[in-house]
């Protein structure tokens, strides 16, 4: 990794002043912004304060909380909105001590005296360890913004559904009371379901691909899988083939059934 090129800061946590500011010293040197900090609570503080902070190497054994209790009380903070990495440091290669650490989240530990280059080593696959949790943060994050906007338009759909029911140049009422004897057939449980969401699953049930639902629709392939997903979410059926079955007119028993379900 070349100098002065990484955009994640480390915090450096130790009770020893002089052993942070050699940690700190020999980081920066190599590229990493250091936030020093010579106690727990100091370092929730710092933690807090910058965002650019994603990986901890801090002490075991220090007064207030220990370098464990720390790991744990960050990660309590962080939630599932923020990713770190964490280091610890023992001046005792306890076996207990590094099984307990390793429970909590560590990722790695170095027994002092140090030997920089290793801990160098260790804290630059932490940090591509970091970058990996990060993407995957943003996608989840993403992901869920999709949900949101999926729903968002199937209220859309909904509104205008209600606002062309009550217009003038609606359909006929020969055409409405089809409609509604098709609705009839229906299954109860598919009640929850918004006129987008049903519209979807009728195709289904008549044998559609996505891509034929798609050009029916006038949307694109990956807005009828996850219409199909929400329909057998909230349906509670498994596939598209016991969907296609519970709309079958044949099938008025598995009606009854999935009715009651």
């Amino acid at each position: 990794m070349s100098k002065l090129t990484s955009a994640i800061k480390v915090l450096v946590v130790d009770d020893q002043p002089l052993i942070v500011e050699e940690l700190c010293e020999f980081l920066e040197s190599s590229g990493y912004r250091c936030v020093p900090c010579e106690s727990s609570k100091q370092a929730i503080e710092r933690f807090c304060e910058d965002l650019e902070i994603g990986l901890v190497l801090c002490d075991l054994h220090m007064p207030d909380y220990d370098g464990i209790q720390l790991v744990q009380e960050l990660q309590r903070l962080s939630g599932k909105h923020r990713a770190f990495e964490a280091i610890m440091l023992t001046g005792r290669a306890d076996k207990q001590d590094v099984i307990k650490a390793l429970r909590a989240g560590i990722a790695d530990y170095y027994q002092k005296p140090i030997d920089l280059d290793e801990l160098l080593a260790g804290l630059q696959r932490q940090e591509v360890a970091l970058q990996e949790r990060q993407k995957n943060l943003q996608l989840g994050h993403l992901n869920q913004k999709l949900q949101y906007l999926s729903e968002s338009i199937d209220d859309l759909y909904q509104d205008l559904d209600k606002v062309r029911r009550k217009s003038p140049s609606a359909q006929s009422s020969a055409e409405e009371g089809v409609k509604e004897d098709d609705r009839a057939q229906i299954p109860a449980i598919f009640d929850a379901l918004s006129p987008r969401q049903l519209d979807v699953a009728r195709l289904v049930g008549k044998g559609q691909t996505n891509y034929q639902i798609a050009c029916e629709l006038g949307i694109t392939e990956n807005t009828v899988k996850l219409y199909v997903s929400q329909v057998l979410r909230l349906t509670h059926m498994h596939n598209r083939t016991q969907l296609a079955l519970a709309l079958s007119p044949s099938n008025s028993g598995l009606h009854q059934r999935v009715t009651a379900h």
